[in-house]
């Protein structure tokens, strides 16, 4: 019986990988990269860009104008504000760019369903909520550290005192990486719980402000009825009140707490208590949320 000729083999050039394998550690560190990049626009479209760098020109210029000030002002010893106290002025243009950037960093994800493809090897879902938390966190603290970086430069170069000045700047490093550490969690769980991304802007604009305004409003009350010792009490139940009031315990910022400087030692180890809870509880929130998302 002749053979069959009819099949045959042809060589079309595949050949196998031979370069190095990067593994995790690098799918890891560039899925942050990219991450933190998209939160200002970077390697987006221009469009993409405006929200983000006015809001973060928003920030640093106050910190221009009050180095100036105090520059101009003949006799002046130190900056109009406290470090400290400069996020918390500034807290509703940091809460408009983490509800415009928290979305952008998850929601896409969900909604056009390419979470899946993250998941496959070699990262895992460990890898995408750490890189993704990171990366906001960090977003946050560039925007809340630079201007504080600005106003520590411009009082050295108006030769204040170096120490004051030294110890001010790191108190107020201390309060706005804890800030972005929360704010950061807080706005990836509210925003990765729709792949809508207005829904996810809403959402993290009312966690910000609702909570403030009641807390607020009922230590008003508190105040204007004599139960003064509930005020500090009340701070327990807003982002913005906790970070107020630990950085007014402990870091030698003013509370806008009113009739008050700020908690006690002991409320404000109860304030920072609260806030590492709030950090843990965000990551095993994305955790859980992307257990789901990922089959």
């Amino acid at each position: 019986m002749a053979p069959d000729t009819s099949t045959q083999i042809h060589n079309i050039g595949y050949r196998s990988y031979e370069g190095t394998r990067l593994g995790r550690a690098y799918a890891r560190k560039s899925l942050f990269s990219q991450s933190l990049r998209g939160a200002y626009g970077l390697g987006r479209s221009a469009k993409s860009k405006v929200l983000p760098m006015i809001l973060f020109a928003v920030m640093c210029v106050p910190a221009l104008i009050l180095v100036a000030v105090a520059i101009a002002v003949p006799g002046s010893t130190d900056l109009p504000i406290k470090y400290t106290t400069y996020a918390l002025t500034t807290q509703v243009v940091i809460g408009l760019y983490l509800a415009s950037q928290a979305p952008q960093s998850v929601s896409r994800d969900l909604r056009f369903k390419t979470v899946p493809l993250y998941f496959s090897r070699p990262i895992e879902r460990v890898d995408y909520v750490v890189a993704k938390y990171a990366a906001m966190a960090s977003a946050l603290f560039i925007l809340t550290a630079t201007p504080l970086l600005i106003m520590y430069i411009g009082s050295l170069l108006a030769k204040f005192d170096f120490s004051d000045q030294t110890k001010g700047f790191g108190q107020g490093l201390v309060s706005v990486l804890l800030l972005s550490l929360l704010f950061a969690g807080l706005g990836l769980v509210m925003a990765a719980l729709t792949p809508r991304r207005g829904f996810g802007v809403a959402a993290v604009i009312a966690l910000l402000l609702i909570p403030y305004g009641a807390v607020s409003t009922v230590q008003a009350v508190a105040y204007s009825t004599g139960s003064t010792g509930a005020i500090e009490w009340m701070g327990l139940f807003s982002p913005v009140s906790l970070i107020d009031g630990f950085q007014a315990s402990f870091l030698g910022g003013s509370s806008g707490f009113p009739g008050q400087e700020g908690p006690s030692a002991a409320v404000g180890f109860v304030y920072l208590l609260v806030i590492l809870g709030l950090i843990a509880g965000s990551y095993a929130a994305l955790m859980a949320r992307y257990r789901k998302a990922g089959l």
